[in-house]
């Protein structure tokens, strides 16, 4: 590679319970009528409480929209939007998982006025300024702290993204005490998700740097070590803190060298059967790795070598070959659906998810290997 660039969110607080200064990081980026975005289970689960005690011991009001939607739907982000606009804040705080993240994403720029939400889909689209923006994940999987990708769902149940700079935060807010409660099938899948954005990353095929591929091996050695304990003993800190790092990591890498086929066959999944993107990636996972075997051996056997200490020593083919075997069999442990069928998807649906899947271009290209529409539908199939 003869040169590459790498951005991401200027600043990263990770620290246990740093969401109970949540008012004092506002202040610094110096706005004093915040919104917090956020689900209406994390709102009822008392999770903000930290962050609504802070803005109340430092004498600042804050507002709350709490009715972010799973796989943000085009009408939950303009009614979030609007909520700030009439309420007149001045700085976003996404608060949650990925969907509260993509959509405190988009509330800052949509707040700020200037473009609709139609202007800025897809890569570059976006213009003009957006509010100052924190983001606090609650769960170990997006990594939309530090990823300038948000991700909204249409009327007509397709997934589209909106691409730009801009959706960078200004600081990221790591604290594994909000990731406690999370229980384990969502920790489970978001995890999984977050080990896709690391071996994506580390496999994209146009925008694979040195920094990047860093930053994906690392992301991929405390995920792979740590969520089988996050998953069964959820309480277990030192485990919380490493799936937070690891997901934080992985979308580094992802947010430069983008992801693959595993993210376009699972966006269809999604967004006509509502499945949770990291369960949509899990089912999909092992297909497209034996799929991608043969183009992408050498850096599977370099991943091999992270998540599969046996495969130290063993030649390219053999570690390569522990690495997608290691995979599947993390994959198959975690309590989760583990077939399409166990979600609702049946024969007579694979041929429109293919096409879907195809229209996702932006990541397609970035496969190790040329997918067709035929390999699509061989590739649901066997996730079937």
């Amino acid at each position: 590679m003869s040169g590459f660039t790498f951005e991401t969110t200027p600043r990263i607080v990770c620290e246990d319970g740093a969401s109970r200064r949540l008012s004092a990081l506002a202040a610094e980026l110096g706005f004093s009528r915040p919104l917090i975005v956020t689900d209406p289970g994390l709102a009822k689960a008392g999770v903000l409480d930290g962050a609504l005690e802070s803005f109340k011991a430092g004498g600042q009001g804050v507002e709350v929209f709490s009715d972010v939607m799973a796989d943000p739907p085009e009408r939950s982000v303009l009614a979030a939007a609007e909520f700030a606009r009439s309420r007149k804040i001045d700085g976003v705080i996404g608060l949650g998982g990925g969907s509260s993240m993509d959509t405190a994403k988009l509330v800052s720029l949509l707040a700020a006025g200037g473009q609709t939400l139609q202007e800025v889909y897809g890569v570059d689209k976006v213009k003009g300024r957006r509010l100052p923006l924190i983001q606090v994940p609650t769960t170990a999987g997006t990594g939309s702290e530090v990823t300038s990708i948000a991700i909204v769902t249409t009327p007509d149940d397709q997934k589209v993204g909106v691409v730009s700079r801009q959706l960078y935060p200004d600081i990221a807010v790591l604290d594994a005490e909000l990731t406690v409660g999370l229980p384990p099938r969502v920790t489970a899948m978001t995890g999984i998700d977050a080990m896709v954005h690391a071996i994506e990353g580390y496999t994209s095929r146009i925008r694979k740097n040195p920094v990047s591929d860093s930053l994906a091996l690392k992301a991929l050695e405390l995920l792979s070590g740590a969520i089988r304990t996050a998953v069964t003993d959820g309480g277990n800190l030192d485990a919380r803190r490493a799936m937070l790092q690891g997901s934080l990591l992985a979308g580094m890498a992802f947010a430069n060298a983008p992801v693959g086929a595993v993210h376009a066959l699972a966006y269809p999944i999604g967004g006509l059967f509502h499945v949770p993107h990291g369960l949509s990636n899990a089912l999909v996972l092992s297909p497209v790795l034996a799929f991608n075997m043969d183009a992408a051996r050498m850096h599977y056997a370099e991943l091999g070598r992270v998540i599969a200490p046996h495969a130290r020593n063993h030649s390219d083919e053999a570690a390569a070959a522990a690495f997608v075997e290691a995979m599947q069999q993390l994959v198959a442990d975690m309590p989760m659906e583990q077939r399409m069928t166990e979600v609702g998807v049946q024969r007579q649906d694979i041929d429109r998810m293919a096409i879907d899947a195809m229209k996702v271009t932006r990541l397609l290209v970035n496969n190790p290997r040329d997918v067709t529409l035929e390999d699509a539908v061989s590739l649901y199939l066997a996730a079937l």
